[in-house]
This record gives C-alpha cells, sequence and structure tokens, in this order.
C-alpha cells in the first residue's frame, strides 16, 4: 500500500463521517513567534480547541505537512524523520470518546487493513497528585471493539497525556489545553526483543519490535494555575496519526525509508554511491554505518525540500539556520557513501549551500589546523558540523547543546521584534508588495472564489509569494482576470487606511484573515477602499498609487505581473508575483 493511497483513504473515511477537510497549513507557522515550524496538526487548531467556533463547522480532518526538530539526532533508525505527514481528525464540541475510538479501529483495522493480532493501545492511568482521574471509558471501548485485555496497558502522564509542550501536565503553560490520551501500537514481525532496553517488552519500549501508528487526545482540561486545572468549556477531540508509520504497519514493513515515497532519492543514492541500501538487520542499526547515511540524507534531503517549498531560506539564524544543518548534515553523511560533490542536490538552493559548505568546510579546517578549539565558534562562524568535528576534537555536547540554545534564545527574541506576517524588512518595496498581497487576495476570491483564503506569505523587496486554499491549477485566463483586477485597483488610487476595533465588530464587518490565526479582543484592520478589508499588523502603503511608482525617478508605471502559479501541497497553491 503507498502512502498516498493511505492518506486518501483516510480523508474519504472521515469525509464519510461527516467531516470537513482542511488543506495543509505551511510548515512555516504565520505570525507566531512560540515555534519555528508547524510541528503537528493540532497546533494550527489550538484557538478551536480553546474555544473559538471554527468557520467550516464542528468536525475537521485532514493530512497536515509537519517538521520536527527534537528528534534529529535519532535519524538514522528505522522510523524517526524530522519531516512528515499526520493524519488529523477533530471534533469541537461535537462527539465524543465513543465515536472517536471506533471510528479509528474501524479505518485502521477494516480500512487500512492492519492485523488485530498485532494491534496493541495504551490508556492513561491518571495522577492522583494533580486530581485527574484515570481514564477507564477508553479501555472499555477498546474491549468491546475486540481488542485482547493483554493488549491494553496502563501508562501515567508522562506517556499518555498531550498537550503542545508534551506529556507532563506539570509544564504545561497557564491557559495551554491538554488531556488524556490513548495511543495505538504496531507489532512488527519476526523482530526479537532486545534486552538491552529492558527485561520485558511492551509498547512503550525502545527495542523497535513495536511502533507507535496513532494517538487519540480527548482534550479535557486547561491549565489554571500550577498543579491545577480546569474543565474546558467543551470536549474536543484531537488525532494524530503518523502517515508514513501507518502506512509501514499496513505492509508490516519495519523500515519507513523503504516506502514508495523514498524510492526515487533511495534509488539516487545508490547509484550515485555505487552501493546497495543495506538490509535492516535490528531496527537500531543505523547510526554511523552506511545504512544510518543512508537514512539521514534521504530525510534530510526530503526534510530540507519541503521546508524550501515554504519559503525557508538557509541563514545563520531562526528557520534559515535548521535549513542550513539540514543540508550540511546531508552533505556529510553523502560523503560517507562515497556521493561525489556537487551531484546530491537538484534545487539550486540546496546547490548553492554546498558550495557555501565546502568553502565554510575550508576555512573552518585551516582554524582548526592553526589550533582553534572552540566548538560553539567553529559550529556558529564556520557552519562545521557537529559529527564532523567528533572526529577531530574532544567535543563536550552538554555545553555545546546549552551554548546552542543560548544562541537560539538570542535570534528567536530578535525575530519577535521584526514585523510579523512575512516580510523580510520593511524597506519601500517590501512594503508595496505587503499591500499587493491583499489586492491578490481580494481578486483571487473574486475570480476563483470565496473558498480562497490565505495560507501564508514571504515578501522580500524583489518579489511576492503568496499561498492560498485552493484545489485546481489556474488557468492562463483566471490568472489575467486576477491581474487585471489587481491593477485595476492601483490604477483606481484607492486609500489605504487602518483602525483598531474590537474583535467582534470586525467580524461583522467581514474582514477576512488567516484561519490559524489567533485574534485578540482587538485587531487592527486594513481597508482599501471598497475592494478589501483584511485582519493585519501593517506595514501598508497609504494609497495603491503607489505601487505603480517605480523605485527611480526615471521609468515606466509598475503593473503587478503573476510570473508563477503552482502547487505547494494537497489543497495548496502558491502564486509568485511582480510589480514591474
Amino acid at each position: 500500500m503507498k502512502v498516498a493511497e493511505v492518506r486518501q483513504k483516510y480523508l474519504d473515511f472521515m469525509k464519510s463521517k461527516g467531516h470537513v477537510i482542511v488543506p495543509s497549513s505551511s510548515l512555516v507557522p504565520e505570525n507566531d513567534s512560540t515555534t519555528l515550524f508547524t510541528g503537528s496538526g493540532m497546533q494550527p487548531m489550538i484557538p478551536y480547541l480553546l474555544g473559538e467556533t471554527h468557520p467550516l463547522g464542528t468536525r475537521i480532518a485532514d493530512s497536515q505537512r509537519s517538521f520536527r526538530t527534537e528528534d534529529i539526532e535519532e535519524v538514522g533508525d528505522n522510523r524517526h524523520t524530522t519531516f512528515f505527514e499526520m493524519l488529523g481528525n477533530w471534533s469541537f464540541g461535537d462527539y465524543w470518546k465513543e465515536e472517536q475510538i471506533s471510528w479509528i479501529y474501524e479505518f485502521l483495522i477494516h480500512i487500512i487493513g492492519i492485523s488485530p493480532d498485532r494491534f496493541w493501545v495504551t490508556c492513561f492511568e491518571g495522577d492522583e497528585k494533580l486530581g485527574l482521574p484515570k481514564d477507564t471509558e477508553s479501555p472499555a471501548i477498546w474491549k468491546r471493539l475486540g481488542v485482547p485485555e493483554k493488549h491494553i496497558l496502563f501508562y501515567r502522564a508522562e506517556k499518555n497525556w498531550w498537550s503542545r509542550v508534551g506529556g507532563n501536565p506539570e509544564k504545561m503553560p497557564v491557559g495551554e489545553p491538554g488531556g488524556p490520551d490513548t495511543e495505538m501500537f504496531y507489532e512488527f514481525s519476526g523482530i526479537a526483543h532486545d534486552t538491552k532496553y529492558g527485561e520485558f517488552c511492551h509498547p512503550n519500549c525502545n527495542c523497535g519490535r513495536f511502533m507507535e501508528i496513532g494517538n487519540n487526545v480527548f482534550m479535557t482540561y486547561k491549565k489554571l494555575a500550577e498543579n491545577k486545572f480546569e474543565l474546558l468549556p467543551r470536549q474536543n477531540v484531537d488525532f494524530g496519526g503518523g502517515l508514513e508509520r501507518i502506512t509501514s504497519a499496513a505492509n508490516n514493513e519495519v523500515d519507513v525509508f523503504k516506502l514508495d515515497v523514498f524510492d526515487a532519492l533511495r534509488e539516487k543514492l545508490e547509484q550515485l554511491s555505487g552501493h546497495e541500501y543495506p538490509s535492516e538487520v535490528r531496527p537500531h542499526q543505523g547510526g554511523r554505518t552506511s545504512l544510518g547515511s543512508f537514512r539521514i540524507v534521504m530525510d534530510h534531503v526530503r526534510a530540507a525540500h519541503a521546508l524550501i517549498e515554504d519559503g525557508v531560506w538557509p541563514s545563520n539564524t531562526e528557520r534559515g539556520y535548521v535549513l542550513r544543518r539540514l543540508l550540511r548534515r546531508a552533505i556529510v553523511h553523502a560523503d560517507k557513501l562515497g556521493i561525489p560533490s556537487g551531484e546530491l542536490f537538484e534545487n539550486e538552493i540546496s546547490s548553492e549551500e554546498e558550495v557555501k559548505f565546502r568553502k565554510a568546510l575550508e576555512r573552518g579546517m585551516h582554524e582548526i589546523r592553526k589550533g582553534e578549539t572552540n566548538v560553539f565558534k567553529l559550529v556558529t562562524s564556520y557552519g562545521l558540523p557537529i559529527e564532523v568535528l567528533k572526529e577531530m576534537l574532544e567535543v563536550d555536547e552538554v555545553k555545546l547543546n546549552k551554548q546552542m540554545e543560548a544562541h537560539q534564545r538570542t535570534s528567536r527574541a530578535g525575530s519577535e521584534q521584526k514585523f510579523k506576517g512575512g516580510l523580510a524588512d520593511t524597506s519601500d518595496m517590501s512594503v508595496k508588495y505587503h499591500t499587493a498581497t491583499h489586492l491578490l487576495h481580494q481578486a483571487l476570491r473574486r475570480v476563483l472564489g470565496e473558498h480562497v483564503y490565505q495560507k501564508g506569505s514571504n515578501i522580500t523587496p524583489e518579489r511576492l509569494r503568496f499561498d492560498f486554499s485552493h484545489t485546481t491549477k489556474m488557468t492562463d485566463e483566471e490568472k489575467k482576470q486576477v491581474e487585471d483586477l489587481v491593477n485595476e485597483q492601483i490604477r483606481r488610487a484607492l486609500p489605504v487606511a487602518y483602525s483598531d476595533i474590537p474583535l467582534e465588530e470586525a467580524q461583522k464587518m467581514g474582514a477576512i484573515g488567516l484561519f490559524e490565526e489567533k485574534y485578540g479582543n482587538t485587531v487592527r484592520i486594513y481597508r482599501i477602499g471598497d475592494f478589501s478589508l483584511e485582519y493585519c499588523g501593517g506595514p501598508h502603503v497609504t494609497n495603491t498609487s503607489v505601487l505603480a511608482s517605480p523605485s527611480t525617478t526615471l521609468g515606466t508605471p509598475l503593473r503587478f505581473k503573476i510570473v508563477k502559479e503552482e502547487a505547494v501541497s494537497s489543497g495548496i497553491r502558491r502564486i509568485k508575483g511582480l510589480l514591474q
């Protein structure tokens, strides 16, 4: 069974249960300084889990593209990846445990065909100290569905509690929603327990015999104060299932890197290196072996491509630093496989980064030969990967990690001072392009329909990039209609002004914004004449006629032009536009 087949079966199944299918959000969260990347399907849904009304109803489902760096050091084994998809469905005060557990069991066992003999579940055993009761409903439902009692286990909050900050209710910040979950595991055949990981094997054992494939989170509580919780105004369901892991279980394939989504890349690496992808002996075989290098390169190249698609560029800070690290680790492990320099990457951004890295590597090696032993400096100033430094220097990883965390906190604090909304800066042209995105947004809604909503943007002084919800490729006629509409508003010389008003009033006025954005009680809306009304924090030009003004006193007036329209992911399209 192929990954795309499992995804489609899931979305079709959830649609049959009354869910509205929404497109995946961008890997780069819009207007959210609390996190660098979209790391779960739950992340864009937080406002609705806390009580806001979702514009599409109480039953929502999707397949969310996700990126996490927490497990980057684990990449190399048979299951960890930094980029993945999360199948998700949500009930906002609608159905509860009976429906959710029954549906997921039906999907996994009867639709996908996972063997019930190899299906295990875990449930929340409660926490008396925090006043959180044991979940007795979920195991009773599992039993009624036919899951043997010996395949139902109980764990404390570290394993069977879920919030954005992990499985510890005590660490949840005040106001954060969370709740007990019941998790699902697949037991692979032909994998013997390794006693290095404990005398007895169980679903949460790390030996590799079991793999978690999904969890039903029952969002019941909101953190009120230290060790105190209150019930949410409504009970919500949040399911998250690893698409790649569920596909592995459906095929009884212990190695996710043998799934079809990795076929082309795996075959390319075999061709470039002259070596076959090694056969799996044990789930944890990998690390510094050639098998581990194959997997690291496959994951990092795939993840880097996904980040670049969503507008991330290599740099020394924030998201760009993570992308740079992925690319450089991939290069290091490609070298270990004997892949020739300059042949790993096919896109221009990654290839340019390889050239920069090899120059940085040469400079860094020169510094080491001169006697430089400051690992933090070699990592941050010269971009040398830790894997390279470990082979030449004594690396205190605990100390280095603390230094890197402090470095990233500083970078993050700097980023929070920048204007939100996808602008690289607030130069004259960036501000023009930002105003142009508002015109583009409304033009798309008029030409394509009111299902169109902004899903992300990235604006530089050279161009705008705008992501929006739409399922089909735009025709040339549609693109021309949108261009003409935008240019008409520029010619009309419409005034651009903002107001700070109560959210409720803005909603009544019909202001549009991002589905994923959580707005406060007071919002800023920008009005462009009688054409556009959007939530936004600015900055903008004061009149649309400014968009036609060339950057020099000479030259003809500028016009808006769509230079590219393409798919980003399922249900998401991207436009790149110029004022030229």
